[in-house]
């Protein structure tokens, strides 16, 4: 039994509103011929007489009455799927739920945002700002897709993949002696008032690195739960930091000065994902947008020079 194709049925459609074999291939944007030949095929195919030709004009036959009522019913439905399709490609109707570590939300995420909404303008995003201790529970009860942290998570359950190296900077007010400095040692942190992180969390603990290394021991005038916090302290003058470069990548940031370390330290940046779990194309999109705005923030020379 011979079956009509979607191409017949566009072209019998394109005829049947037409009127004519020239005005069909006008419609079709094809040869007239082309169409005349297809047309003649698909009658031969089903045994059928599909138009009738009066006054020059091509007009349905009064038996195939019912097949162009369901050619009308299945244009309607490939309208639908290509709007549907259409819509999928924008990101409509669809949610992509994800999570930050506090310092990579801080500006990185927003980047990377910018990024997401153009390729997919109608994308619902939701992200979560997540402490490290957190994140195991989020993955694996599937609350959302993917979390990008400043550090890898332990978990056979949980898969790692590394997006970019960054590097822990020195943070001052604008006004301190050491902003004059091109390049700041911890050993000239140590002697200052210290904000920090506690250095049993994990990102406390590597932004306390460089000052075990040197054999220091730092004693923290205040310390803060999160980046945005030890920024704001130092910001409003109450003491100095080593902070990840992630957690300053703004282009400005009035208050605050950032310079390089003597003492090269180095953070990376993960995202973690529950092992076996298939990505959607979108979070497959804004993970590779992260890896891209990280790299950017890595690569400045100048700390004060915009990404």
């Amino acid at each position: 039994m011979s079956e009509l194709t979607l191409r017949q049925v566009e072209v019998i459609r394109a005829v049947m509103l037409a009127g004519t074999i020239q005005g069909a291939a006008r419609l079709l944007n094809v040869s007239a011929p082309g169409i005349s030949r297809l047309v003649r095929h698909t009658e031969d195919l089903l045994g059928i007489r599909l138009f009738e030709r009066k006054a020059g004009l091509f007009v349905p036959s009064p038996e195939a009455t019912p097949i162009f009522e369901m050619v009308h019913q299945v244009h309607r439905q490939m309208d639908n799927l290509n709007t549907a399709v259409a819509s999928l490609r924008k990101g409509g109707d669809v949610r992509l739920t994800f999570a930050c570590a506090p310092s990579i939300a801080q500006f990185i995420a927003a980047r990377a945002a910018r990024h997401i909404r153009k390729r997919f303008p109608d994308l619902y995003i939701d992200m979560n700002i997540l402490k490290i201790e957190e994140t195991t529970d989020y993955l694996l009860l599937e609350r959302g897709e993917f979390v990008i942290m400043s550090s890898a998570l332990e978990n056979p359950a949980l898969e790692n993949v590394k997006l970019a190296d960054g590097r822990l900077v020195a943070i001052v007010p604008d006004n301190h002696p050491l902003a004059e400095k091109k390049v700041i040692s911890v050993h000239d942190l140590a002697k200052e008032d210290l904000v920090g992180v506690d250095a049993g969390d994990p990102y406390g603990a590597t932004l306390a690195r460089p000052f075990a290394q040197e054999g220091l021991k730092p004693t923290y005038a205040m310390r803060g739960r999160f980046a945005q916090t030890v920024v704001s302290f130092v910001r409003h003058g109450l003491g100095v930091a080593v902070i990840d470069e992630f957690s300053v990548a703004e282009v400005y940031m009035p208050g605050i000065t950032r310079r390089p370390l003597a003492e090269a330290a180095n953070i990376s940046a993960y995202v973690v994902s529950r092992k076996g779990r298939q990505l959607s194309s979108f979070a497959e999109f804004a993970i590779a947008r992260f890896r891209q705005e990280l790299l950017k923030t890595t690569a400045r020379q100048d700390l004060e020079t915009p990404a």
